[in-house]
């Protein structure tokens, strides 16, 4: 954890303004927290899912990370870099057979960083949620420290909620992009009920996540958020041209890049939602890059 440490530092992160992006309606602003600068892998929202999972591994003993992941994960990355950095040995069963065959620059990312690569088939990986299927991956590794995917536990939607001390209270809309919506809930439990939290879903029918959102918020925080699929752009990783040409839009003007699986199709969708009076006159809009440029 020692190492990590020297690496990862909240110090790097900054809020950055984004002039001209609300176009004058309605006297809004709108600003980006900078988490894609604390750590060139291990960035973004990732760290904070994942730090509180690596440390317990480590105080109960345990020499071995076991997580999930697609042929293009961030998540898959970020976590064999964290073990990496952590001392620990780390294993990515990874979704689809014919990622074998045809390796992705991620996945070989993973394994030049020691990630140990296992694929499944659609059923089995369907089953990644089942204590039989993880009891038999438990005992077929040697008993390693399972982490869901995307971080999605306790441990990490307690570290997604630390992310809200980096947020002031003079804004009144965070907003952020929803893979398995552990961040969102980690936010939501965290900041104060005043603001609002929107999460933008980047794959179709997304909204399927509302119940599961639901079930983990404090009852007193069940209020004061949203989730919307509409900026899909066609499905879960898919990019078209219209976005593309969003995107270097957005980094002439502001000089950093948005990753095209999550944040571009959030901020398109932000964009796209103010001329709708969607956000009151004088709202201060933050939005959160999540990082995930390895995914680019």
């Amino acid at each position: 954890m020692d190492t990590i440490r020297e690496q990862i530092s909240e110090d790097k992160i900054f809020i950055q303004t984004l002039p001209g992006f609300a176009e004058g309606y309605n006297n809004i602003e709108v600003s980006m927290l900078r988490l894609d600068l604390l750590h060139p892998i291990i960035s973004g929202n990732k760290w904070y899912k994942l730090k509180h999972n690596i440390a317990i591994a480590t105080t109960e003993g345990r020499n071995t990370i076991l997580s999930f992941g697609g042929a293009y994960s961030n998540h898959l990355i970020a976590t064999a870099a964290a073990a990496q950095n952590a001392g620990l040995k780390s294993i990515g069963m990874v979704r689809g057979l014919h990622a074998e065959q045809e390796k992705t620059q991620v996945l070989q990312q993973c394994a030049a960083m020691g990630m140990e690569l296992h694929f499944l088939n659609r059923e089995e990986y369907s089953r990644k949620a089942e204590v039989p299927f993880l009891q038999a991956l438990s005992d077929q590794f040697n008993h390693p420290f399972i982490i869901p995917e995307g971080g999605a536990n306790d441990e990490g939607r307690v570290g997604a909620g630390e992310i809200a001390k980096l947020i002031p209270d003079d804004y009144t809309h965070i907003c952020l992009s929803v893979g398995t919506a552990t961040t969102l809930i980690g936010l939501r439990n965290a900041l104060p009920l005043a603001q609002n939290v929107m999460g933008f879903a980047p794959m179709k029918g997304g909204t399927y996540l509302n119940e599961h959102i639901s079930h983990f918020l404090l009852p007193e925080k069940n209020a004061q958020w949203s989730l919307t699929d509409w900026y899909h752009f066609g499905g879960f990783g898919k990019v078209t041209s219209r976005l593309y040409e969003f995107m270097g839009i957005f980094y002439a003007d502001y000089g950093f890049p948005l990753d095209k699986v999550y944040t571009a199709k959030m901020m398109f969708g932000i964009k796209d939602l103010i001329p709708e009076d969607t956000f009151d006159i004088g709202s201060k809009i933050l939005c959160i890059h999540t990082g995930g440029l390895t995914g680019n």
